[in-house]
């Protein structure tokens, strides 16, 4: 058989289009489905990534048929995509979306969902080739994947396709939870069909930072102890938490950001160079860092957890967690959390890594900041270079993606005075070509069954291990309040003060 050049990965050039198979979402109707998932395979399908015989399935407790789900679908790919709409490209994909109603615990249902991808398989040559998306609480994975064993659906050995399922976070609550639930999903696929989502793995400049560092010779020499005084790792957003009160609550803002996205931009900015570039390879570097992370020994000067009270922002006054819909009116949750960790190997002994996130801060930004040393010896006078500050590197994830250098600079006269300047680097500005969503990407590599960028078990587990002793040292403490608008509680910035250093404003 010829093979398809689409699908060669000797020529990294050509996009790489999956093989015919079917797309099963569990709980289409949410609001992760309608806004990321639907938007992104109507993105998908825009950019001839999809392959002719695809077909998208949705599963959820309404009484619809498929054209009532191609209506949700279509006002959502319309209302959520990221490139233009093209009415013959949704005429195309529309004849392929599929609705399967019922309730999880229902025999009945699942017996119809296991018929329809067995018709699909001959009438759309997938081969019984599926992906099952949970995009449900994690409540609900035992009772589906219970179903899924039962009328075998996670199997597909004898028609020689593949089954994958997809994971979004939380990962467990906690590393029992944790160790729980991969038990429960590998004893119904097998690990390498086990696609545990982080969308921001899925995010073009977190995948650039790989690129960044072992691609050029510039950096990778600085990158270590000797040079580097700190590195910085900010996800601040500056909306509340909307209609998610019964999860945050019970959640936090460690459990929700610091556990999975910080640890894992901490993982990619600290691990070794992989021996290939490939999922397994780069798995092993990661959980090596993952491993090597130690909590500060006094916890009481380097973790702080803190709670958004009412203030302005954006000219808009907004009312604190506590006042906000269905919050317990005593809630000791956590919307902020900033720690420090230690990376104990050779290249970052010594080398602090602050992590910190939080809720109605005053902008929306996500960024990775390496902090250098400062020169030995300046051969100019105190007053030449008393604006001058630390050489930064600053990977910045979202919104603005790119990379920021700081450096001094001589300012223009006849005075020999050095200040801080910046040169910068914008996706946008230099790629004719937007980045995909991050949905884009994931959706895609699940179905080639590319890894690469979906943490491992042992990576979610090794996380847990940094989190739960921080978790127990929080338990029952009132968190510091700041207002809504401001950068956390000022103990966040006490902890830096400790260290001597302060926190870099984005």
């Amino acid at each position: 058989m010829t093979p398809n050049p689409l699908r060669d990965p000797s020529d990294r050039r050509l996009p790489r289009v999956p093989e015919p198979c079917a797309l099963v979402v569990f709980g289409v109707t949410g609001d992760l489905a309608r806004k990321k998932l639907l938007p992104a395979i109507y993105d998908l399908a825009n950019r001839g990534l999809l392959p002719t015989d695809f077909v998208l399935l949705g599963f959820a407790r309404r009484d619809w048929g498929d054209e009532d789900f191609e209506t949700l679908a279509r006002k959502s790919a319309q209302q959520h995509a990221r490139t233009a709409w093209d009415e013959q490209v949704w005429q195309r994909l529309m004849n392929d979306i599929k609705f399967v109603p019922g309730s999880f615990d229902d025999d009945d249902s699942f017996d119809t969902l296991a018929s329809t991808l067995d018709e699909l398989r001959e009438s759309h040559g997938i081969r019984g080739n599926a992906a099952f998306y949970l995009s449900i609480p994690p409540s609900m994975f035992p009772v589906v994947l219970k179903q899924m064993e039962r009328t075998g659906m996670a199997s597909n050995k004898a028609n020689g396709g593949w089954r994958r399922i997809v994971v979004e976070k939380p990962f467990g609550h906690d590393l029992k939870s944790a160790l729980e639930l991969n038990g429960l999903v590998d004893d119904v696929f097998t690990p390498g069909d086990v696609f545990r989502i982080d969308h921001y793995l899925g995010k073009e400049t977190v995948q650039n930072l790989m690129a960044l560092r072992f691609a050029n010779q510039l950096f990778e020499p600085v990158w270590n102890s000797n040079f580097v005084d700190s590195v910085q790792i900010t996800m601040a957003e500056d909306v509340g938490i909307g209609g998610r009160a019964a999860f945050y609550d019970a959640t936090g803002a460690a459990r929700d950001v610091l556990q999975n996205h910080l640890l894992q931009l901490l993982a990619l900015t600290a691990m070794e160079e992989p021996v290939e570039f490939s999922a397994e390879a780069i798995a092993v570097e990661k959980i090596k860092v993952l491993r090597a992370i130690t909590l500060p020994p006094d916890l009481t000067k380097h973790a702080v957890r803190g709670q958004y009270d009412q203030g302005w922002l954006a000219g808009e006054r907004v009312k604190g967690y506590r006042h906000e819909d269905l919050v317990p009116a005593d809630s000791l949750t956590e919307t902020y959390a900033a720690v420090r960790l230690d990376v104990q190997t050779r290249r970052w002994a010594g080398v602090p890594f602050y992590l910190r996130t939080g809720k109605r801060l005053p902008r929306r930004v996500t960024e990775i900041a390496v902090v250098f040393k400062k020169a030995p010896h300046l051969p100019f006078s105190k007053t030449d270079t008393e604006e001058l500050g630390h050489n930064q590197l600053v990977i910045r994830v979202q919104p603005d993606e790119g990379i920021t250098m700081k450096f001094g600079s001589k300012v223009p006269g006849s005075a020999m005075e050095v200040r801080d300047v910046s040169m910068d680097f914008l996706y946008g500005e230099s790629f004719t070509e937007a980045s995909p969503e991050a949905y884009e990407r994931l959706i895609l590599d699940v179905l080639l069954g590319d890894a690469t960028l979906f943490p491992r078990n042992a990576e979610v587990e090794a996380s847990w291990r940094v989190i739960d002793p921080l978790e127990e040292f929080w338990a029952g403490q009132q968190p510091y309040l700041y207002r809504a608008g401001e950068w956390g509680p000022k103990a966040a910035d006490e902890m830096l003060a400790a260290d001597g250093r302060t926190w870099r404003r984005p």
